[in-house]
């Protein structure tokens, strides 16, 4: 993220977005891989994330992805508050198929 110039503040909020869907995906999918890549597009150049596991998946997306809702016991804010952090939020999940989630932040070239 330094190589492409990102602040200090654009840095910390993709890794803290990051940290929280890792831990996501070994505390509720029961482990994965994270797959990393810089992109470009339309101008602008960035770098994205994806969190991959093949646990139990996600029932209710949008009730997942609402403030305060948690499966787990935590705060609720992990997969609403990623979202929030990054510039694209992407999450692909289905019960019994496991869970994407790819977070991008980007950068005007």
């Amino acid at each position: 993220m330094v190589a492409l110039k990102f602040s200090l503040i654009e840095q910390t909020k993709m890794v803290t977005a990051a940290s929280e869907l890792a831990r996501n995906t070994l505390r509720y999918g029961g482990g994965g891989r994270a797959e990393l890549e810089l992109v470009e597009r339309g101008g602008k150049r960035g770098i994205s994330v994806s969190f991959i596991d093949e646990g139990p998946g996600i029932a209710d997306i949008d009730l997942a992805l609402t403030d305060g809702y948690t499966s787990g016991g935590g705060m609720g804010l992990g997969l609403s508050g990623a979202r929030r952090l990054a510039d694209d939020f992407i999450l692909d999940s289905a019960p019994g198929k496991g869970t994407t989630v790819t977070i991008a932040k980007w950068k005007l070239f």
